[in-house]
């Protein structure tokens, strides 16, 4: 099910990025909606419970793999971590892509470490591009009213998943 809307999301990504760029009236999750390219990362959230949290005060930092992101993930991945009895570890996947306090592009340095909210750190590098831990960061700095996004092609996976 998730697949099929991957491919139209995938060739629909790179026309919403624009759109939502320049805004920061919206907060978080509504922002990475409004976007289009982040509906498996938002079904993630909802499943998670984890809407309340990123649309609450923060400021937040969210490392948002795209759909094109989760899609390259081993077959039966997303479904699998749907799964209500799964949701311990959704959550934290998802909080592991989480960083408190709004972290802008400019603010990084090559191999500075950031504490995620899911309590594990993250590797920044900044040689030759961005990167966080082993993903790309494609798009940087997208405002909202409680935080940043910095969209990544990869999802990231705390140590021992």
């Amino acid at each position: 099910m998730f697949r099929r809307s991957f491919i139209a999301l995938t060739a629909a990504a790179s026309m919403a990025t624009p759109v939502f760029a320049g805004s920061h009236t919206m907060d978080i999750v509504d922002t990475a909606v409004e976007a289009g390219n982040f509906t498996t990362l938002v079904a993630a959230v909802e499943a998670a419970g984890l809407v309340d949290t990123l649309k609450g005060e923060g400021p937040f930092t969210v490392f948002a793999p795209t759909d094109e992101a989760f899609a390259a993930l081993p077959e039966g991945t997303v479904e699998n971590l749907l799964m209500p009895e799964n949701r311990d570890q959704l959550t934290a996947i998802l909080t592991y892509h989480v960083v408190p306090g709004a972290v802008m592009s400019g603010d990084l340095s090559d191999g500075m470490m950031a504490e995620t909210v899911e309590g594990s750190e993250v590797t920044i590098s900044t040689e030759g591009g961005v990167m966080v831990d082993e993903a790309t960061v494609t798009t940087a700095d997208i405002e909202a009213s409680n935080g940043v996004i910095h969209v990544i092609d990869a999802v990231l996976m705390p140590e021992g998943m």
